[in-house]
Parts: structure tokens; C-alpha cells; sequence
């Protein structure tokens, strides 16, 4: 059994009785799944039935933070969502950190299933072992802001952490996220999966003490973390100083910063507007989640113009990218408003610039009309523009209506050839990296269970010149299977189940001016530390090959849950604009990635992994993995090789 690490409870809220139990979390769950994605991907594959509307009752929204959330372990405050996703049919998982995932482990939880839908909207108020149900309509139409601040006097506790939507997840928009804080649980469409359950917020707040197994073990674990970090300069000198907005330098001197819904990458590189430098200027304080002495968040200000007083935490780089390099923005100041705007009304930054950038080049085209828009002038660079469609988006309002459910479903809507022009792999908007010039970070855009997320598989060897395992010239395809499957898994097993920051993990190669990036040798030092940590915290016997492991099972059971609902080797291919068109400028210019190519990798990805030709796991896989409840339903299915 664990001695520590974990709280040892399930809390189950039945928002359509509004009752709740507890139950206790099974050990062979935290050995075989550890927590945060491997808990609720496990959840979810059990319990939400196949083939369920996304917005019905029968979805399931599950929270889990990791065994090291709430101990002393440095950057660990982070936490898994997922239910099936409204927006692609997948999962839909996104992680988020800030504080709510300590006070959670504080409260004694270790996972939340919401289940079911309430009448009318309600929020949920967790203090320990006392849950209540509380009336929300005097909340419904808060931005999520005021939500919070108004939850924590009602309650009476300022030191209550909530996680809530805002108007977009209301109105079940369908790129709407969950907001803590001020950290979203981005993409894939989860805000509307609260909003569709009535349920606007859950408040949680915590007395109690996450155990540790073998203190000694975890504080030597602990302190060769802490030296890691400071023996890297990157860490305090760059993303402590500057966060993520560093990368938009570093994309832009590769030739891959995204420009104007991928069209003109290597074209429009506006790193001396809206780059690290740039930004660090209107700095005026970081900020930290839980117990990180890194403190990676900026805070920043526009001081003039028509968006000055706009404060916002970050942008981190995605965001930034979002509302520059896609809509062709190189205002700096417009970004702090998008970037707070989206994160008041509760909207996913990266799926809404893209959406946005979407419209804009159907518009350009003369696919759209201001006739169409609503009289908005929507060519790329046109700042205000943007910002009315942000709130239009949100309220579902004038032209912000046909947008509010994606960029795919808008094309629906629209016609006239638009699909052509979406930017997306399984439902989901393409993320700030153009791939064409990236191509094992292309192939985990193309092969991860949520769709087109950058951060299921990073390839810091392509974009930071990272040396592990090895390495790498990220326009070769050789090898880039192997490497995608390697930073997948070993992605999952150190960071989004134990839970732990991915930023600190890889910050020898983030921001690392050193051309070689992070070397083989501080790699394999992050991962013993981090599976050392995991042993002495819980008194499980996990080694780096049980976790690497972990992560494996984690993945192959998110491609099971896909396989389920009818995704396979059709919808692990890049868009057409990657495949046929060669990037026209930059430092990657003439590059793409032709279907042969991919096929190439796909082919080599599939085998490592154990899937059939058509990207479905096969059964032998499946039982080797213990996934043996999912090779039960995929073989009732008539999905499964042997």
C-alpha cells in the first residue's frame, strides 16, 4: 500500500441530487495510473459511456492533481480535467496549476467526479469534510474574476481557491475553459462541459497535511532538484525573469512562428514588437504557484492607448502567438487585452485567436463579407477587430455566434470551400510552432489523444536544440517516431501524473542560450530525482523504468478511448495547408511535410507503440499495459487485432 503522497479519497458530486460520497482510492490505481492524467484518462475511459453527447448529463467532468501536489515538492501545484470533448469528440484533458491544486490535496481529495446536471446553476463549496451545494443564480453572468472574488465573502474564506467558467462556458461555447485563479484549463471545449451541468464554480479550501513515506529520501530528492534548477541558468535568468515569452524570439529565429492562420510563416516575425524584450518592459511583477520558487508568471501592464489599465498574468507564449503571429497583431498592448479578455469571459486563448485568424483569411479572401461579419473589418493585423469578436465570441453574439464553437464547426456553418482554411488536427485548433520545420513536434501534433496540442509531446530537441536522448535535425524524418513516442511518454510519466511542472523538467533546454540545449546527462538527473521524489512520497517502489511505463499506459489508453469513438489513422494527419504547401520565407523556408513523409513516421509510430496499421491498439498491446477492460471494449467493438 502507499504511505504517503496520496489522501486516499474520491469525492463523487451528483450535481442532479445534489449529494456527494466519498471512496476510497484503490492502491493498485495509484501504482498502475500514479494521478493527475493517469487518474482522470482512467476515469474517463470507465465511466463515460460510448457514443454520449459531450453536453449531456452522462459526460463526466474529473479532476485529479498528482501525489506530489501539496508536499514540499518545488513546482508540483498542478492538476488534470478531462471529459469527453465537446469540441472534438476526444478526450479533452488540460492541465492547470496556481493554487486550487494544493488546497484540493488539502482538503483531503486525491480526485473529483462531477457528475450529472443540476436544475438550475449551482456551485459547489468544499471545506474539508463538509460539502455543500449553494445557489448560483446571483453568480450566472459573472466574469470569472468577480466570481471569484464574490465566492471567497460568501464563504467567508479568503484562503478558498476556485476553479469557475465564465459568460462563454455558460453559453456552452465550445472552445470555453475552466479559469483558477488566473490559470486556465485551456482547449477542447471543458468550460462548456461545466456550463452544460449548470455548475459554475467549485470553491475548495484545506486544513490538512499531504503525508511523505521516507522524509529523508524526499528531502535529499528534493534538494538535488533544487540544485538542478539553480546550477541551470535558464531557470532564474530566463523563465523566472521573462516566463515563456522568450519562445516567440526562438520560433521566429527558426523560421516556425505561425503567421497569419499559417500562411505566411517566416513572413511576419514580429519578435521586436511583441518578443521577450518587449514585453519584459511593461513587466511589473512575477507571480508563483504553490510552493515554485521559480515564479514563471509575469504580470504586465499596458500603460497608453486605447487598451491602457488592461493587466494581465502572462501572456505566456501561446497566448501572446494567439493574437499575434495568427491575426496578424503586432500591437503589443492588444495582446495584454485579448489575453485578460479571454481570461474574464472564459475562453481558451489559443482555439479563439485561431478561430479568429480563420475569419480573417476567409475574409482577406473575399470568402466573407462585412455583410457577413457584421459590418467588422476582419483583415489580418486589424486589432480592434479582434477584440469586438473576442466579446462577441463569448456572449455568442452578431457574427462572434458562428464562431463560438471553433474554427471546424464555423467552416460548417459558413461553406463556400471554408474548410480548406481550417487549421486543425481532430477538432482542435493548431497550436504557436509551424511544424513544417519541426517534425517530430509535428508528428505529437498529429498522433496525441486530444489533437493538436504542443504540450503531450514537446520536441524541446527540435525547437531548443535539446540533446536528449539524442541529438536531432529537426527537418529529417528518420528517427522522428522514436523521438515523438520518447517525449510523449516520458512526458506523461514525469509531469502530467505525478503532477509536476513540464516547464522545470525541460529547463535546461527552455531558454537555454547555450546552443547544445539540455544535455543527456542533467536529463536523465531530472528523471531519477522526479521518480525519486515519487518513491519517497509515497512508499510505492516506483523506478524510472516503472514510470516511463506509466506514461506508455497512459497514452495508449487516451488512443483506446479515441478508438472507441471512431478516431484512427485518418485524423492523425496534418492539414493540408503542412502537407502540400512549403513555407515560402524564414529559416525554415521550402520545408513541409508531404503525406508520404508522414506515413513514413506514422508507420514506424504505430509499430513502437503497438497499434495496428490503422492506429488502433491492438489486444496483446493493450493486456501487456494491464489495459484490460480497454481491450474488453474495444474487442466487443470489433475494433481489435490480435
Amino acid at each position: 500500500m502507499y504511505h504517503g503522497g496520496y489522501m486516499g479519497r474520491i469525492l463523487r458530486l451528483d450535481l442532479t441530487n445534489q449529494t456527494y460520497k466519498t471512496e476510497a482510492l484503490p492502491v493498485e490505481m495509484a501504482r498502475n495510473f500514479v494521478g493527475g492524467t493517469g487518474f482522470v484518462l482512467k476515469l474517463l475511459f470507465d465511466e463515460v459511456p460510448y457514443g454520449i453527447d459531450a453536453l449531456g448529463p452522462s459526460n463526466k467532468l474529473i479532476i485529479a492533481p498528482g501525489p506530489l501536489t501539496g508536499t514540499e515538492s518545488p513546482c508540483s501545484s498542478r492538476m488534470a480535467y478531462a471529459a469527453q470533448s465537446p469540441l472534438t469528440g476526444a478526450v479533452g484533458m488540460a492541465l492547470s496549476g496556481g493554487h486550487f491544486p494544493a488546497q484540493m490535496k488539502f482538503a483531503g481529495y486525491d480526485v473529483l467526479v462531477i457528475e450529472g446536471r443540476a436544475a438550475s446553476p449551482v456551485y459547489v463549496w468544499i471545506n474539508d469534510d463538509q460539502v455543500s451545494f449553494r445557489r448560483a443564480e446571483r453568480l450566472w453572468g459573472m466574469n470569472t474574476l468577480d466570481c471569484q472574488v464574490f465566492i471567497k465573502e460568501e464563504v467567508r474564506e479568503q484562503n478558498a481557491r476556485i476553479a469557475c467558467i465564465g459568460p462563454a462556458g455558460e453559453r456552452l461555447a465550445r472552445i470555453a475553459c475552466i479559469i483558477n485563479e488566473r490559470r486556465a484549463a485551456g482547449r477542447k471545449g471543458l468550460g462548456a462541459v461545466m456550463g452544460s451541468k449548470n455548475l459554475k464554480a467549485i470553491a475548495i479550501h484545506g486544513t490538512q497535511q499531504v503525508p511523505v513515506a521516507d522524509r529523508q529520501q524526499f528531502s535529499d530528492a528534493r534538494s538535488g532538484l533544487l540544485k538542478l534548477f539553480k546550477d541551470t541558468p535558464s531557470v532564474y535568468g530566463g523563465l523566472s525573469k521573462v516566463g515563456t515569452s522568450e519562445c516567440i524570439d526562438v520560433t521566429c529565429a527558426l523560421g516556425i512562428f505561425p503567421a497569419m492562420n499559417y500562411s505566411r510563416t517566416g513572413e511576419f516575425e514580429p519578435a521586436d514588437k511583441v518578443g521577450s524584450e518587449a514585453q519584459f518592459r511593461d513587466t511589473i511583477r512575477r507571480t508563483a504557484c504553490h510552493n515554485c520558487p521559480v515564479a514563471c508568471s509575469q504580470v504586465r501592464l499596458a500603460r497608453d492607448g486605447p487598451y491602457a489599465g488592461f493587466l494581465t498574468e502572462g501572456p505566456e507564449f501561446e497566448s501572446s502567438w494567439a493574437f499575434s503571429g495568427a491575426t496578424g497583431v503586432d500591437y503589443l498592448p492588444a495582446l495584454y487585452a485579448a489575453d485578460r479578455l479571454c481570461d474574464e469571459l472564459g475562453l481558451d486563448t489559443m482555439s479563439t485567436g485561431m478561430t479568429i485568424a480563420f475569419a480573417m483569411e476567409l475574409y482577406e479572401r473575399g470568402i466573407l463579407t462585412q455583410e457577413d461579419t457584421g459590418g467588422l473589418d476582419l483583415r489580418f493585423g486589424n486589432h480592434e477587430a479582434m477584440i469586438r469578436l473576442i466579446q462577441q465570441i463569448a456572449y455568442r453574439q452578431g457574427f462572434g455566434s458562428v464562431l463560438a464553437d471553433g474554427a471546424r464547426q464555423a467552416a460548417a456553418r459558413i461553406g463556400r470551400g471554408s474548410e480548406k482554411y481550417v487549421m486543425h488536427i481532430k477538432g482542435l485548433e493548431l497550436p504557436g510552432y509551424d511544424v513544417r520545420g519541426a517534425k517530430a513536434h509535428g508528428l505529437s501534433y498529429a498522433t496525441t489523444y486530444v489533437g493538436a496540442d504542443h504540450n503531450r509531446g514537446y520536441a524541446a530537441q527540435e525547437i531548443f536544440g535539446a540533446r536528449i536522448p539524442v541529438a536531432v535535425d529537426r527537418f529529417a524524418i528518420g528517427g522522428k517516431a522514436e523521438l515523438c513516442k520518447w517525449n510523449q511518454d516520458m512526458k506523461m510519466a514525469l509531469c502530467d501524473c505525478p503532477t509536476f511542472c513540464a516547464f522545470l523538467l525541460t529547463a535546461g533546454a527552455l531558454l537555454d542560450p547555450a546552443p547544445q540545449g539540455l544535455s543527456q546527462a542533467d536529463t536523465e538527473a531530472r528523471i531519477v530525482t522526479v521518480t525519486d521524489m515519487l518513491a519517497s512520497a509515497t512508499g510505492l517502489p516506483f523506478t524510472p523504468a516503472e514510470i516511463a511505463r506509466v506514461g506508455e499506459r497512459v497514452n495508449v489508453l487516451g488512443r483506446a478511448f479515441n478508438a472507441r469513438e471512431g478516431f484512427n489513422r485518418k485524423d492523425d494527419y496534418l492539414p493540408d495547408r503542412l502537407t502540400n504547401e512549403p513555407l515560402k520565407a524564414g529559416a525554415s523556408k521550402g520545408q513541409r511535410t508531404g503525406r508520404k513523409d508522414q506515413d513514413y513516421m506514422l508507420d514506424r509510430y504505430y509499430e513502437l507503440y503497438g497499434y495496428d496499421q490503422n492506429g488502433i491498439p491492438t489486444r496483446k498491446r493493450l493486456v501487456d499495459l494491464g489495459l484490460d477492460n480497454a481491450a474488453k471494449v474495444l474487442e466487443h467493438m470489433g475494433l481489435l487485432s490480435p
